[in-house]
């Protein structure tokens, strides 16, 4: 067998070509990280090694904003416990889902129209938001009982609810309210006197309504657009009046609670998704016990059936 021997100088030619290419493959490769990095994110990122950590800083702000949001709703969760145990419900109320990203269309409940409803562009009188989730959407009426424990109750366990004022309850507090706004809770309309309009002739349903419109801009800062009628009751006049007034709704309610018991408008004397629910600022001189007494009672019947409670202006 030959033994094949290269000379010394064909030995350093070979090197000398082997280094020229690593050195050009090297320039390369630094220009393309330089024209990636110039690009601004086009070329596909360099990912490191095996075993070897990427920049700690480009990962740890979102880490941190994740933790802290954990954090967050761990404590959210934590005081809603508490509040629950202070407050003796039997059970933590149920979360309400997201509100839909697209409002239901809202229009009359069937019989509850009037004449030239659509045709005069009237605002609707309903009961129940179109929606499959089980949902409820509480609210409350008048405003003759001013318990601060019932502001701080629903605060501390979050629950939303819609209040509709009438002034000759309102009147000798409106501080009551005024507190009860700041907690993120919309007032509405409920009259000023609480009379039974179709009674009353179109020219003084307009007084009622408006007059109830100005006193909460003036003392609440905002012009509501949802309208109650007192005891449910309206005709066209009432519902000329309210649009009139600036009112675009007209939601009544398909159950009501007490401080003992719940009445229904549903041949079923049950609740289903969707449906407004009604009580009032009411106290001791009018039912068997205080309005805390009735939200625990009302949350424990809402809870065993699944239900939590939404705000109704977010489906609005």
């Amino acid at each position: 067998m030959q033994l094949v021997r290269q000379n010394e100088k064909s030995v350093r030619k070979l090197v000398r070509r082997r280094r020229g290419v690593r050195l050009l493959g090297a320039l390369l490769a630094a220009s393309a990280l330089a024209t990636g990095c110039a690009a601004g994110g086009d070329a596909e990122p360099v990912k490191p090694a095996p075993g070897q950590q990427a920049h700690k800083g480009l990962q740890a702000p979102p880490a941190r904003a994740l933790d802290s949001y954990a954090e967050k709703l761990r404590a959210q969760r934590a005081a809603l416990v508490a509040a629950t145990k202070r407050w003796g419900l039997a059970d933590v109320p149920l979360t309400a889902p997201r509100p839909p990203a697209k409002k239901p269309v809202i229009e009359a409940r069937k019989g509850f129209e009037v004449d030239g409803q659509k045709e005069l562009g009237l605002p609707p009188v309903f009961t129940t938001i179109p929606t499959k989730d089980k949902v409820v959407f509480l609210t409350i009426d008048d405003g003759a009982e001013k318990d601060p424990r019932f502001l701080k109750m629903m605060s501390e366990l979050r629950i939303p609810y819609t209040a509709f004022l009438t002034d000759a309850e309102v009147r000798p507090e409106y501080g009551y309210f005024k507190k009860m706004q700041a907690r993120g809770i919309t007032l509405n309309n409920h009259t000023l006197h609480h009379p039974f309009l179709p009674g009353l002739s179109y020219a003084r349903q307009k007084q009622e309504i408006c007059g109830m419109q100005n006193v909460i801009a003036e003392k609440y800062g905002k012009r509501p657009t949802l309208f109650r009628p007192p005891f449910g009751d309206y005709n066209q006049n009432t519902l000329r009046a309210a649009k009139a007034c600036g009112i675009e709704y007209v939601p009544i309610w398909n159950a009501e609670a007490f401080v003992d018991r719940m009445d229904y408008r549903e041949w079923d004397r049950s609740i289903h998704p969707g449906d407004i629910l009604l009580t009032h600022f009411r106290g001791r001189e009018d039912w068997k016990g205080t309005m805390p007494d009735m939200i625990r009672n009302l949350m424990k019947y809402l809870t065993d059936r699944g239900y939590s409670v939404a705000r109704l202006e977010d489906y609005l």
